[in-house]
């Protein structure tokens, strides 16, 4: 039975290992910056939404949601620049702290007490930095590197 030659410039093993990056350099690029804007875009809505508690849309509200869309952005994108720059543990620290002060933000606005905000945002915390931190513990090395 005849068998198939190899085809010339043959993968290496670890090669077909990695997963295929299906979309271009460009698409990467401006998911950079497009994921951060629709995030708080949505961020922003929610907490204008639950500022007014089914209210009528007022100018402070609008106001309210676009500069804290503006803010989730802009720290998105910051964290997004400076984490990967740490270990681990700091790096998996630096979102949990995002996220938790994120939804305690978003919890304060639906007019819980601070007390309950707080207490909500520290359990959210909590399962966000188990999460990011297996996560990282799993596909990073001590120094904070992709292990390849």
């Amino acid at each position: 039975m005849a068998h198939a030659a190899p085809a010339s410039g043959a993968r290496t093993p670890s090669a077909r290992s990695r997963t295929p990056d299906v979309f271009s350099e460009r698409a990467h690029r401006a998911a950079e910056w497009t994921t951060p804007v629709a995030l708080g875009l949505v961020y922003g809505y929610w907490v204008a939404a639950n500022n007014r508690s089914g209210g009528p849309i007022t100018g402070w509200n609008l106001l309210l949601g676009f500069v804290s869309a503006i803010v989730f952005a802009a720290l998105w994108m910051g964290i997004h620049a400076l984490a990967p720059h740490m270990r681990r543990e700091l790096h998996a620290l630096l979102w949990t702290a995002f996220a938790g002060c994120a939804f305690g933000f978003l919890y304060s606005e639906a007019g819980a007490t601070v007390l309950r905000s707080v207490g909500m945002s520290l359990a959210v915390s909590a399962g966000v930095f188990l999460t990011l931190f297996y996560r990282f513990y799993t596909q990073e090395d001590a120094a904070g590197k992709r292990i390849r």
